[in-house]
């Protein structure tokens, strides 16, 4: 029991989860999916519920691409993998709607572009597709945490700054106002988001030089 247990979580199957939240972070080192992270980071509930969505597919799509990696033909694959990811994306889309009809709402048509997203195809195309499925479960976990705290992130400092507010709870006092405080409305517009992903990419690359390096 204890060496499958240590096969399991290995140093290399740990590595599958924990790399992708510093030095191979989807959005900050591989500059991936920026889209969400402009278009839906102005509060952080709808950038959580984004990141449950892209999560919930993302491992469900790597298990069921590795499952199925035997049985695909080369020439359709890409076709294949896009047909597990639609069905699983309008599955999460109408629970949403089914249980959270004012964030659904909000989401608008990006959890539909979930589709499109160039992290999932990646790691489906790149991973799921040549490993087995643990390792390819661990693999969609960390790449969709990676991308998560990302959002959340983002979205923290744009609703704190922009609103006051955090998961709408008013954070700043009243008599912050009071004595002349304003919030800062540019935090609520897409160039701030543009700026708040740069600061952390910059911040992210600073901390990885050697990814300079090599690139």
């Amino acid at each position: 029991m204890a060496e499958k247990k240590e096969a399991l979580f290995s140093k290399k199957n740990r590595k599958l989860m924990t790399d992708p939240l510093d030095g191979a972070n989807p959005i900050s080192i591989q500059v991936l999916g920026i889209c969400s992270a402009l278009a839906i980071t102005v509060q952080i509930e709808q950038a959580f519920v984004m990141s449950v969505s892209v999560l919930a597919v993302m491992i469900f799509g790597n298990v069921i691409v590795s499952a199925m990696r035997n049985l695909i033909p080369s020439r359709i694959r890409i076709i294949v993998q896009l047909v597990v990811v639609a069905a699983l994306v309008i599955l999460v889309n109408e629970l949403l709607k089914a249980f959270l009809p004012d964030v659904s709402e909000k989401l608008s048509v990006f959890v539909g572009l979930i589709i499109t997203n160039c992290i999932i195809m990646g790691r489906l195309e790149a991973f799921a597709l040549g490993n087995k499925i643990w390792p390819s479960l661990l693999d969609g976990f960390g790449n969709a945490i990676g991308y998560a705290w990302i959002l959340v992130a983002i979205a923290f400092f744009r609703e704190l700054f922009g609103s006051g507010k955090i998961w709408g709870f008013q954070i700043i006092p009243e008599s912050f106002y009071e004595l002349g405080y304003m919030n800062n409305n540019m935090m609520i517009l897409p160039p701030m988001a543009l700026i708040t992903v740069a600061l952390i990419i910059w911040a992210q690359r600073s901390r990885n030089k050697d990814l300079i390096e090599e690139n």
